[in-house]
């Protein structure tokens, strides 16, 4: 059974979190970034992102906690998460992934961070290559964290029912394709 649920992945810098709010204004559904909740959690604990992507490789909770917030969203309706395993835990939401190079995810990384008091305190990066650096340490943890844990390969584009390159497609148009997509596929059988 479809759920009005909205689960929007993709590499680091892809635009989910900024992808995800406009769909979500847009549809006048509610918004969940997952990636804000686990930076949130880091600072709780008064680690950074990449501090916390390395405890969590040694201490699944960290995930679990993360994880069971996505898994009780699964309840919800009319909801936008941007998120690297809800549509896993969310297999009746509308499934898009965000597909950017990783050389391009860089520089919008060190934009975003500058616009993002959560961000700024939370990534501690100072330069393209630093965050470069950062960004591939952290894609290659969570990558084997949910290998490990749940057995799954977010990068793998067969199980989702959209692909966007963010690349060839500027926000309002990546915005506008998966909210004529979703709607197709909600009045869908």
């Amino acid at each position: 059974m479809k759920k009005q649920i909205i689960t929007i992945c993709g590499g680091l810098g892809s635009g989910k979190s900024s992808t995800a709010k406009k769909v979500a204004q847009i549809l006048g559904f509610q918004h969940f970034s997952s990636g804000d909740f686990f930076r949130q959690t880091g600072l709780e604990l008064g680690l950074s992102v990449n501090e916390i992507n390395k405890r969590a490789e040694t201490d699944p909770d960290i995930d679990y906690r993360t994880d069971e917030k996505l898994r009780n969203m699964r309840n919800a309706e009319k909801v936008v998460i941007d998120s690297r395993t809800a549509y896993h835990w969310i297999p009746e939401s509308f499934k898009v992934y965000l597909d950017l190079p990783s050389e391009i995810a860089k520089t919008r990384i060190l934009n975003s961070i500058k616009e993002d008091k959560l961000r700024q305190r939370s990534e501690q990066v100072s330069s393209e290559e630093d965050i470069y650096q950062k960004m591939s340490e952290r894609f290659k943890s969570e990558q084997m964290r949910y290998r490990d844990l749940y057995k799954i390969n977010n990068a793998d584009k067969s199980q989702y029912d959209l692909v966007v390159d963010t690349n060839k497609n500027n926000l309002e148009q990546v915005v506008d394709i998966i909210v004529f997509e979703y709607k197709k596929w909600i009045a869908e059988n």
